[in-house]
């Protein structure tokens, strides 16, 4: 039976495509946001969701931060994503792999991908044997994990400079939500710049394994919002900050990894309002897609892609400097300054839409 692919109409986003491929156990969504700038380029989550529904909004709206993320990084591509359905678990990892693999060769170049939340280098592999539009491979710039959590790094040290004057952590207590892959690697680095670790997950195990190594102290998860830190690093799933979690937290800095972080708009003022100092996510996370793309996509040394990584901390000096002339939160900043990059983009294909 093979491949069967039908379109979503979504306003807004240049095309939404489902995919199931049931031999393969492949039920997937692929969102393009824009071309503006370039072809899509995001990664594939795998995830267990609660329905087809919530698959989609998580799609459309990581794909539109994808948009915001490449055009922030000064990339010369848009913003795409894919969700894979996990249901009760993966039987063939290589099956439904060149399953998705086959649904981003259909749309012809104008999306590309790489790893992303349950999803690997070696997943990336599978998708390679069915098409030439894939990243990350472990061949090639590997596990992205490492360049997001240092991106990270200098994000909170562009905000701890604003915040109180110096861009030391030594002694700074930063409390991790979520010690997956960029969690540790962001702990390591935290580490090793002097700074007290609070750590938590929903797993019990890789929170002790990190806490030992990096001498952290362990939070249980739902206290992670209140715990005594002058930093909150959301490093997990998205949608965290809200009413009652903003309420709870002791903060003076919220920067980390996770992806779509405010869980509306609104929650972006409701942190200004508190005198919370809030790193857009899309703008401190960007370190992962920056590595793959100028390694493997624009043919760039490693040291060019390092100074650009590190140059984040610009970056997030600038979102600050705009949002205290214009008198705006730092949400509506980086957004800002993206859409500006847009509107100076050739015209390629319609400009993205809010």
């Amino acid at each position: 039976m093979g491949m069967k692919i039908r379109e979503h109409q979504t306003p807004g986003y240049e095309r939404v495509v489902f995919g199931d491929d049931e031999a393969a156990g492949y039920h997937g969504i692929i969102a393009v946001h824009s071309t503006a700038l370039g072809p899509a380029v995001g990664g594939t989550r795998l995830w267990h969701y609660a329905t087809p529904e919530a698959a989609l909004n998580d799609a459309l709206r990581l794909a539109r931060g994808m948009t915001y993320k490449n055009a922030l990084a000064g990339l010369p591509f848009g913003g795409g994503k894919s969700v894979l359905l996990a249901g009760d678990g993966v039987a063939d990892r290589q099956a439904l792999f060149r399953a998705h693999g086959r649904l981003i060769e259909s749309l012809n170049g104008s999306y590309i991908t790489a790893e992303d939340v349950g999803t690997s280098p070696a997943d990336m592999e599978f998708i390679l044997q069915e098409t030439r539009y894939v990243g990350g491979l472990a061949s090639r710039s590997g596990d992205p994990s490492p360049h997001t959590a240092r991106g990270v790094f200098r994000a909170m040290q562009s905000a701890a400079r604003l915040r109180w004057g110096s861009d030391s952590l030594a002694g700074k207590r930063v409390a991790i939500q979520g010690c997956g892959h960029v969690g540790q690697h962001l702990a390591r680095e935290l580490q090793r710049a002097g700074a007290g670790l609070l750590l938590s997950d929903v797993d019990d195990k890789r929170a002790s394994a990190l806490a030992r190594e990096v001498g952290g102290e362990l939070v249980p998860p739902a206290k992670i919002y209140s715990a005594a830190a002058e930093v909150f690093a959301p490093c997990a799933l998205g949608g965290i900050l809200n009413d009652d979690t903003i309420a709870s937290l002791r903060a003076e800095i919220v920067c980390g990894a996770a992806n779509n972080q405010l869980l509306e708009p609104r929650h972006g003022e409701m942190l200004r309002d508190r005198g919370i100092l809030y790193v857009p996510d899309y703008a401190a996370n960007a370190g992962g897609v920056i590595n793959g793309c100028c390694r493997e996509l624009l043919g760039w040394s490693v040291e060019k892609t390092v100074a650009k990584i590190e140059a984040i901390y610009s970056t997030i000096d600038e979102i600050f400097a705009l949002a205290e002339r214009e008198k705006i939160g730092s949400h509506v900043a980086a957004d800002r300054l993206a859409e500006g990059i847009f509107a100076a983009a050739p015209a390629r294909s319609s400009a993205p839409t809010r």
